[in-house]
């Protein structure tokens, strides 16, 4: 009996290690073919490639993409150049060939021709320097040569040249989205600045007339408006960060109603209702701005009693629902659809606060509207209930968290 239970165990073992095994071995054959896995395999360096690319062609990188870009084509060096100096090299040879890896690419960069280069321009005195070829092909952006791509090693073949030329033809696709982030971002930043520009002469004049009419009344009044006038200039002319919080956004907003409030005491009624868990959510910086300050001058406009503006942000799982709303004199739909529509360079017609015309207003929205839709979508563009006589309400829906959006 003592014999047959550790007998008994071991089978049992064995069955157990021949399942694993069987199961083991399944789960590799679910991965599949050996096609399949080299096809992964190369997108997977790939992707890897892409994020040092996305920064354009810089020296840093072109060195962290250098390793993946020679995996990928298995030679035994890679070399990048902008044309005028040696970005990267990685790979065999590099104490002495990649001296010359920018005369290397003189050819190409001045044809935009691929280049395949033999021993008597690569070779060197070292026998067992396995670097005697090397192609290169131009990398270009917007039609133009902006540096080059080369593989180096000890033959040539059909092969290569065609898998050199194809993995320069990606990293010109992913030089052009460079080229694309960076025109999104210098769109924006012009955008901000047009927004900066069009904060209203006539609050400002005003903002400053209110506090100077404190200042023999009640100086204290004075001193505390004053402050909040300089935070709330502040932070409308800041120079950094497209993105800012939702908590940051609503205090500025908060300095500009109370400097309308001392201005217009009883005329200007506000409500706020704001969820705690939004606080924290990025928004690009200003897009509220022009909405509360639309809601103020259509909520006082033509108006005998007080003017009501309220601002909502709700939760919404995994968005934020902010909303702008007052009771004034409302616009045209049609007239607001053509702004929307149209874009910034729209536009407005006469009257507003003081005798300004609302092309601010209109352009306000537009900017708004146009910034929101780049970052998040079309989904995520502005929402306005309005006609004439029965207020307007601006309504907008952005995602707590978008991949490249963070608060600065």
């Amino acid at each position: 009996m003592d014999l047959v239970m550790p007998v008994a165990a071991v089978v049992a073992l064995a069955a157990v290690l021949a399942l694993v095994l069987r199961t083991a071995s399944r789960r590799r054959r679910d991965l599949g073919s050996p096609v399949d896995r080299a096809t992964f395999q190369t997108l997977h360096t790939a992707s890897m490639a892409a994020p040092p690319l996305r920064a354009g062609l810089t020296e840093q990188g072109a060195q962290k993409a250098a390793r993946h870009l020679l995996e990928l084509l298995g030679s035994a060096a890679v070399a990048i150049t902008d044309g005028k100096r040696l970005l990267a090299w990685d790979g065999m040879g590099g104490g002495h060939h990649a001296q010359h890896a920018v005369e290397h690419a003189s050819g190409p960069m001045s044809n935009g021709r691929t280049a395949v280069l033999g021993p008597e321009t690569v070779g060197c005195d070292e026998l067992d320097c396995l670097v005697r070829h090397a192609v290169v092909v131009p990398l270009t952006t917007d039609e133009r040569v902006v540096g080059t791509l080369a593989a180096y090693g000890g033959d040539v073949s059909a092969g290569l040249i065609r898998a050199v030329e194809e993995v320069g033809r990606w990293v010109d696709a992913q030089l052009e989205l460079a080229d694309l982030d960076r025109s999104r971002t210098r769109l924006m930043e012009a955008e901000v600045r047009a927004l900066r520009a069009q904060i209203s002469p006539h609050f400002i004049y005003n903002s400053l007339t209110t506090i100077a009419s404190f200042v023999r009344t009640d100086p204290e009044q004075a001193r505390e408006l004053l402050l909040e006038f300089a935070d709330f200039t502040r932070y409308s002319f800041r120079r950094h960060g497209d993105f800012t919080t939702l908590a940051e956004e609503l205090r500025s907003i908060d300095r500009y109603l109370l400097l309308q409030r001392a201005r217009f005491g009883e005329q200007l009624k506000v409500t706020l209702r704001i969820a705690p868990e939004v606080l924290p959510v990025a928004v690009p910086f200003l897009c509220l701005q022009p909405l509360v300050e639309n809601a103020v001058r259509h909520g006082l406009q033509d108006r005998s009693g007080p003017g009501l503006v309220t601002i909502i942000a709700d939760d919404a799982g995994a968005d934020c629902v902010i909303s702008v709303e007052d009771d004034g004199v409302g616009m045209d739909p049609e007239r607001l659809r053509r702004i929307l529509e149209d874009g910034p360079g729209t536009p407005g017609g006469p009257g507003g606060e003081d005798g300004e015309a609302t092309d601010s207003v209109g352009i306000g929205l537009a900017n708004v509207d146009l910034r929101l839709r780049q970052v998040y979508g079309d989904a995520c563009g502005l929402t306005v209930e309005t006609a004439p006589g029965a207020g307007t309400k601006v309504t907008l829906r952005v995602p707590k968290y978008q991949p490249g959006v963070t608060a600065s």
